[in-house]
């Protein structure tokens, strides 16, 4: 958890007034600035190839799974390792409706959004009653023996040969969109999912959760329904997170548990979420977008080594910004000094 290098105390969560009082990226500006780049990712696509296209929409859907992680690990403080579960589940859902059922995309992605809805809520109940790390224990496990049903059912999810999608021919129940169809569907979801979050941060039940993330016990002592607040918020990062997994599955076609429930998906998007700033609105989509492209350059250039140069990157990233970028430009644009060294000594890392 980020702390306040003044008071020695953990630092509070985004205030809503707070980039007003910075002036940084507020108001008309700010809503000026989502609007182009909105209208910049809209136009993108007759500008690139079917493979930029692809990695443009695998950067969408981070940033999608980043918001998601952020309701819960970033506003009520509770640090899920098992976001994963709902990924799963959204796309074998899909995967199941289509090729089981003969259900087209359009009925098979609601559906998956209510099986995350229903599952979070459910799991919410005992694991939320946990903290620290006991809850982040408790939630990996949950992704891994759900991924050890799902290859163990056999007859209804294929185990471990995977699932193949319906996509082309005469048993296809819904056109395959192309990489031009993909990419709108993901940047549309990443736009919903940053909404939602902004929601989030000017609502009450946000308040709510923020005052979680601070002290549990004092917050309940206000009259907060601590336990109501933190399944909302895990109820809303299943969702999402499940709408990610049934694009996503109708996008490969063909669909295995090691590749829907990977662990990996989980500390990716908790990664992107830290680095870009946990419990802000714009963090998680800068941190999803910058180490995605960052991700796909090193994988070009850097064939044999990239994944030990990433992960460096993102150790160094870490302990330069332990607070998450958008929070250390805030407090540069306040303060008018940007010093990494000083950034370092300030967190005592």
């Amino acid at each position: 958890m980020a702390t306040d290098p003044q008071a020695g105390k953990p630092a509070s969560a985004e205030g809503p007034g707070g980039a007003r009082r910075l002036g940084f990226l507020s108001g008309r500006a700010g809503w000026a600035a989502a609007a182009v780049a909105l209208l910049f990712f809209i136009a993108l696509p007759v500008q690139l190839y079917g493979s930029q296209q692809r990695t443009l929409a695998a950067a969408f859907m981070f940033v999608a799974l980043a918001q998601g992680w952020n309701l819960i690990g970033g506003f009520a403080g509770y640090p899920s390792f098992g976001n994963v579960v709902f990924f799963g589940l959204g796309g074998y859902t899909t995967a199941i409706l289509m090729a089981k059922a003969g259900a087209s995309f359009y009925v098979a992605l609601p559906a998956a959004a209510l099986v995350g809805l229903g599952f979070a809520a459910l799991m919410g109940v005992p694991v939320l009653r946990l903290r620290g790390h006991y809850f982040a224990i408790a939630t990996l496990g949950v992704a891994e023996g759900m991924r050890e049903v799902v290859l163990n059912l056999d007859g209804l999810t294929g185990g471990g040969s995977g699932l193949t999608v319906p996509a082309v021919g005469i048993e296809a129940t819904t056109s395959y969109p192309g990489n031009a169809g993909f990419y709108y569907m993901f940047l549309a979801l990443a736009v919903l999912a940053t909404a939602v979050v902004l929601w989030v941060s000017r609502s009450r039940f946000g308040y709510g959760l923020r005052a979680i993330n601070q002290d549990e016990d004092a917050a309940a002592a206000m009259g907060i329904d601590t336990t109501r607040a933190k399944i909302g918020a895990f109820a809303l990062a299943g969702v999402i997170t499940s709408l990610a997994g049934a694009m996503y599955a109708f996008q490969q076609v063909t669909i295995y548990p090691a590749r829907l429930f990977d662990v990996q998906i989980t500390l990716l998007m908790v990664v992107m979420a830290v680095i870009g700033g946990s419990g802000t609105v714009v963090g998680p989509v800068l941190g999803a977008l910058g180490l995605q492209f960052l991700s796909e350059y090193l994988r070009d250039n850097l064939t044999d080594y990239h994944t030990f140069v990433f992960g460096v990157i993102i150790v160094v990233a870490v302990i330069l910004l332990p607070q998450g970028l958008v929070r250390f430009v805030r407090e540069g644009w306040r303060t008018r000094r940007f010093s990494l060294l000083d950034n370092v000594r300030a967190y005592r890392l």
